[in-house]
């Protein structure tokens, strides 16, 4: 079996060669791959592949693709052998105008904009699962017990606090600034009693929160290593730590300083009262205390960003930082080379605007979408701008903005986009959110976007989803053209019945029922595995040749011409043509005769 990176490195390189001129596709067939599953409980099942290395692809070619059941990562395209994967993955779409937002979607919208006024608190743990800036400086609260609500938001603001030194604590270890083969201990923060502040100087009387953490690190430090350097000293590590806390602190209205070693949070707000603390309502006089009290609230700007795919190094940080937190991958394992690869990279042959209705202001090709709230990047959505659709490839946001749940706030603003964008592109109307896998419960939110459809995987027509579903309840792998009509005819049928038409369907199409044999694996979807085997045609079991279908008309790229292969046919020997013809039977088969015929195959 052969090294991906390898047959990578040979289909670029190899590629490149070629004269491709404006608006071609070329490809290079890289056989079939199988990879370990990122979507069964176990993990240990593999599936079959079909692979490409696409050197350059034109927009209307890949929107073809998406439409027969392909996706990419960075310029490699892939499409599951449906019947052969333990998690058949269904391409799924949403056409934008017709949108229906659930109550969960109209919840996230609202928390976003709740959050941005200011207003955001926490109702119950099942809204909201983590501490958020915005809910420890809350506003048009209902109070019952204003000394109660003191307590608890100091412990609020303790735990948030805390967190966000222990994540600079990994931002600084990441980035170098601290060794990364030590243990460090967890930040403690502690309240700063009024009476306590009196003792200390002018600007203590602002003085709320305080930590000692830098102390901690020093020691651990000192003690692993013999050398002497400024990072073992609390005084630096303090203001190494406060330099970073900045925007943390400024979301919460609290100013961070570093002070002989401790880190300091300061009210930022002037104080009317000594004992007046971060998060403790202001109370008018006269005011009673079952009314709604103010607090003092520090509103926040959304900006929405849409540029062209290239590397941005704040992006990568981000993407770092989230599949460190979120994925749990290695640091080493997150590095600029496979974010690149993976993420911005693409064959994507880029359309400019000219002005007419056929393509939107911003053009096609490949995107990222930055999301900044007060000029900080939280997220950054990965896209393809098709003709007929927004492509949603990945999305990663900053972990410490988890309780805004950024991405369903994305996705309902990508459809948002494709309704705005109709107006001048018309053609523009779907919004592709990737593959389905009903199979694995986590994956079946994209369903809740409706009214969704699924890509049937046989003939490749749309089917609503709300017909698909009670199918794939049933079978993981179903042919849904065909059940498409026989839905109606069985749908009051006893359930006994039904089986029967369904298995007697199976096996007059002779169509495997799952259980028939041991399943392999499907590719975790947009991944970015370098473990992922070569597999290739199995020479052993060609085709008949009278069996084929006619690739005559597949136009080649060999040596830096472009021919149809009947023009070269005969340049072949009689063993290298047979096993040429098996391939691109198998190629025609993946991707139609359409574009088998229009997009340039290069055999090298």
């Amino acid at each position: 079996m052969a090294d991906k990176r390898k047959i990578k490195s040979e289909a670029s390189s190899s590629s490149s060669t070629i004269d491709n001129g404006k608006g071609e596709s070329v490809v290079v067939d890289v056989g079939r791959r199988r990879s370990s599953c990122g979507y069964c409980k176990s993990g240990s099942n593999t599936s079959i592949t079909h692979g490409l290395w696409a050197h350059s692809l034109t927009v209307h070619d890949y929107q073809a693709l998406l439409d027969r059941g392909w996706r990419r990562s960075g310029c490699f395209l892939y499409k599951p052998e449906m019947v052969k994967t333990c998690c058949p993955s269904y391409t799924i779409r949403l056409k934008a105008s017709d949108f229906v937002p659930s109550k969960e979607q109209v919840r996230v919208s609202k928390r976003m904009q709740r959050f941005l006024d200011g207003s955001l608190n926490i109702k119950n743990s099942d809204e909201q699962k983590e501490i958020s800036p915005a809910s420890l400086v809350q506003k048009d609260t209902k109070v019952d017990n204003p000394n109660r609500l003191q307590s608890n938001n100091i412990e609020q603001m303790i735990v948030y606090l805390s967190n966000q030194i222990n994540s600079v604590v990994t931002t600084c270890i990441e980035h170098g600034e601290f060794p990364s083969e030590i243990q460090y201990p967890k930040a403690s923060v502690k309240s700063v009693a009024p009476n306590k502040r009196k003792l200390q100087a002018e600007e203590a009387q602002d003085l709320v929160y305080t930590s000692n953490i830098s102390f901690q690190i020093a020691a651990v430090l000192r003690r692993v290593h013999k050398n002497v350097g400024k990072e073992k000293d609390p005084k630096f590590v303090a203001e190494m730590l406060s330099n970073h806390l900045h925007s943390s602190a400024s979301a919460i209205s609290l100013s961070v300083k570093a002070c002989n070693g401790h880190i300091n949070f300061y009210s930022a707000a002037t104080q009317t009262q000594a004992d007046v603390i971060v998060g403790k309502p202001v109370v008018s006089k006269g005011s009673s205390s079952n009314n709604p009290e103010k607090f003092q609230v520090k509103s926040q700007n959304l900006e929405i960003r849409l540029k062209r795919s290239t590397f941005d190094q704040e992006e990568y940080e981000l993407y770092r930082k989230y599949q460190i937190t979120v994925h749990n991958d290695t640091p080493d394992h997150v590095t600029e080379s496979s974010y690149k690869r993976f993420l911005i990279d693409s064959p994507l042959i880029f359309v400019q605007s000219n002005g007419a209705d056929s393509v939107p202001s911003c053009g096609f090709g490949s995107f990222h979408q930055q999301y900044l709230v007060d000029g900080k990047l939280v997220a950054v959505g990965v896209i393809d701008i098709l003709p007929k659709c927004l492509s949603s490839k990945y999305l990663f946001w900053d972990p410490d903005f988890a309780f805004l749940s950024l991405g369903k706030y994305s996705a309902l603003q990508e459809i948002n986009w494709v309704k705005e964008s109709q107006s001048h592109c018309p053609s523009l109307q779907y919004y592709y959110l990737g593959y389905y896998i009903h199979s694995c419960n986590k994956m079946r939110y994209k369903a809740s976007y409706r009214p969704s459809e699924l890509l049937c995987p046989l003939r490749y027509e749309w089917v609503a989803f709300d017909i698909a579903k009670r199918l794939l309840d049933k079978k993981k792998y179903v042919v849904l053209s065909d059940f498409g009509t026989l839905q109606n005819e069985v749908s009051l049928l006893p359930d006994a019945l039904e089986d029967q038409i369904e298995q007697e369907y199976y096996e007059s199409n002779d169509i495997r029922i799952d259980g028939d044999e041991e399943m392999s694996e499907c590719v975790f979807e947009d991944s970015d595995d370098d473990d992922d085997e070569y597999v290739g045609p199995a020479t052993t079991s060609l085709m008949p040749a009278e069996m084929r279908k006619d690739v005559s008309n597949i136009v080649i790229g060999l040596r830096g011409m472009h021919l149809k292969y009947k023009d070269i046919r005969q340049a072949f020997g009689p063993n290298e043509r047979n096993y040429l013809e098996y391939q691109l039977d198998k190629y025609v088969t993946a991707v139609g005769t359409d574009l088998s015929e229009r997009i340039i195959y290069f055999v090298g």
